[in-house]
């Protein structure tokens, strides 16, 4: 499988993005890294490695231009701003339904630390496209009232050590209203860097996806009615 480097066209800016997609895909995997990181994150291309196997193509991407990372490196305005980081990720979503090798995919967002509440504004937006989320070490809280909005299944993957993202998940995930689970790593920090820790998320994540898709109905082809 050859990584295709993309633009992806937002309001604001054309957005760099690694695409790998094996063929036949089953689904599509965006995903939405957390501030101060990029789509060079090692450990969100450990995790897109593991899905790949699995037959689901992959988007890694930056959420911001060199322009906005600059700004924000002096300013933090973007990095916490979830609608904002939102909207880039539904244009993604609009992006990979006019590709023609993820076209009409179900798109996973994974989303990691404040990625995962921009993916939960995501899949709040795109119901019919979104077929779940993964959050891996998120902060799915800053989601604000998109967790009351979203409808489709989430995963909520944590360490067991990362005590104080440990308890937000579960006040959020008291507040979802869509089928979730809470999948703790035992002994994992936030980064999950402990030996073992990040193999686990990808299963859990890898496992996740394949249960969902078992139960999606399928999708007509694009075009058909």
């Amino acid at each position: 499988m050859i990584s295709d480097m993309v633009l992806v066209p937002t309001d604001e800016a054309m957005l760099p993005g690694d695409l790998v997609v094996p063929a036949p895909a089953r689904a599509v995997v965006l995903f939405a890294h957390g501030s101060g990181s990029s789509r060079h994150s090692s450990r969100n291309r450990t995790v897109a490695a593991e899905l790949r196997t699995a037959g689901m193509g992959t988007l890694l991407m930056d959420l911001l231009s060199e322009r906005e990372e600059r700004h924000d490196a002096l300013t933090g305005e973007h990095r916490f701003d979830i609608p904002f980081l939102g909207r880039r990720l539904v244009a993604a979503i609009d992006w990979l339904d006019t590709q023609d090798d993820t076209r009409g995919l179900p798109v996973v967002v994974f989303g990691a630390s404040t990625g995962a509440a921009a993916a939960l504004v995501a899949a709040a937006e795109r119901p019919d496209r979104v077929l779940t989320v993964v959050s891996r070490g998120g902060r799915p809280d800053l989601a604000g009232d998109a967790l009351d909005a979203v409808r489709v299944p989430v995963l909520l993957i944590v360490g067991g050590e990362d005590r104080e993202v440990l308890r937000l998940n579960q006040e959020a995930a008291g507040r979802l209203r869509a089928p979730h689970a809470l999948h703790v790593v035992p002994g994992a920090t936030h980064l999950f860097e402990e030996p073992g820790a990040l193999e686990d998320v990808a299963d859990a994540a890898r496992r996740w996806c394949g249960r969902h898709l078992r139960a999606e109905r399928p999708r007509p082809a694009h075009g058909e009615p």
